[in-house]
């Protein structure tokens, strides 16, 4: 097969995928990082209200020098990378503990990873940077990185963009690239308790200045120039809500008026006025269900701490063989 028709292939496929989930009013989560999909992620987790990555960020600060002490990893891959800045914590303790061991960055922007890789060699000279662009939906076939063991982080509570049974697939992918010796770390964001309230988890998604909206709705944009559809971001609306009964966040945008999505090769899809889209469910946890998940998986937990409200958790696990 020719690199051209392996494209068409794959142009192919996510057609089909597109014209599927519209049907079914629920789109992937994975369509919204392009470029710019990610630099707005960005910003998300700078605002006031998103308070996951500064609470995340906190505990690496007061915990990852102990970490990286006890575990002295050769590698530290990191799934869904982004721009690492959480990441940089647990670089500087390990340049102190083991100079020469290896970052690999996993992302699915590739763009965006590069960018961030170039950066990164220049602030860690001792360390080597090694990128690579994975699909967490995917099984992960990593090239061999540094001597062992490895340390997997899955950061910023990414494991919530999927229900259930995809999420025990995910880190069912991480435990599989896994070997003993290795260990696995989760940021996890945590249920509404006494220590957070449900408005105050709405309003991270619900920011006054709009951000979330914006990057919600170019997932639109992304899907008008990757599969050709011809969505009109001007007809769609943000709206984000908690839903106790699942336990998660849903993201949707919704066209008041209504609209007719074509997608090339398929056909048009008509939404009525009122209709809505699934963008995002963004899962929460509490320790119970984390270790159902890690089991199911095949991980097992052996670590687990929280910020000093509750609201946030981070998880080490271990290969179950």
């Amino acid at each position: 097969m020719t690199p051209e028709s392996t494209a068409e292939a794959v142009d192919e496929q996510l057609r089909d995928e597109v014209w599927d989930r519209l049907q079914a009013r629920v789109l992937s989560a994975r369509w919204f990082y392009d470029r710019r999909g990610s630099e707005l992620f960005e910003r998300i987790t700078r605002l006031p209200e998103y308070y996951p990555t500064r609470t995340e960020l906190a505990i690496l600060e007061r915990h990852a020098s102990e970490w990286m002490r006890q575990l002295r990893p050769g590698a530290l891959v990191e799934l869904g990378a982004g721009s690492a800045r959480k990441t940089r914590v647990l670089l500087d303790a390990l340049e102190v503990e083991r100079p020469g061991a290896v970052y690999v960055p996993l992302d699915v922007s590739a763009d965006f990873l590069r960018a961030t890789a170039e950066q990164l060699r220049s602030e860690y000279p001792s360390l080597r940077i090694e990128p690579e662009v994975a699909d967490l939906t995917r099984a992960l076939r990593l090239h061999p990185h540094g001597e062992p063991p490895t340390l997997f982080a899955l950061l910023g509570s990414t494991l919530g963009n999927f229900p259930p049974p995809a999420a025990v697939e995910v880190l069912r992918h991480i435990r599989d690239a896994m070997v003993e010796g290795d260990t696995f770390l989760l940021g996890a964001d945590l249920r509404p308790s006494e220590g957070k309230s449900v408005e105050e988890l709405e309003a991270a998604y619900n920011d006054a200045a709009g951000v979330t909206a914006e990057f919600n709705l170019n997932m639109l944009a992304v899907l008008n120039e990757r599969v050709g559809t011809n969505f009109d971001p001007t007809l769609f609306l943000h709206h984000a809500f908690y839903d106790a009964r699942h336990g998660w966040i849903e993201m949707h945008l919704v066209t008041p008026q209504g609209c007719t999505v074509r997608v090339p090769g398929r056909g048009s899809v008509a939404l009525e006025p009122g209709a809505s889209l699934r963008t995002e469910i963004s899962a929460k946890y509490d320790r119970r269900v984390l270790v159902e998940l890690f089991e199911a998986a095949g991980l097992e937990m052996e670590h687990w701490v929280t910020d000093e409200r509750g609201r946030y958790a981070m998880a080490f696990a271990h290969r179950l063989d």
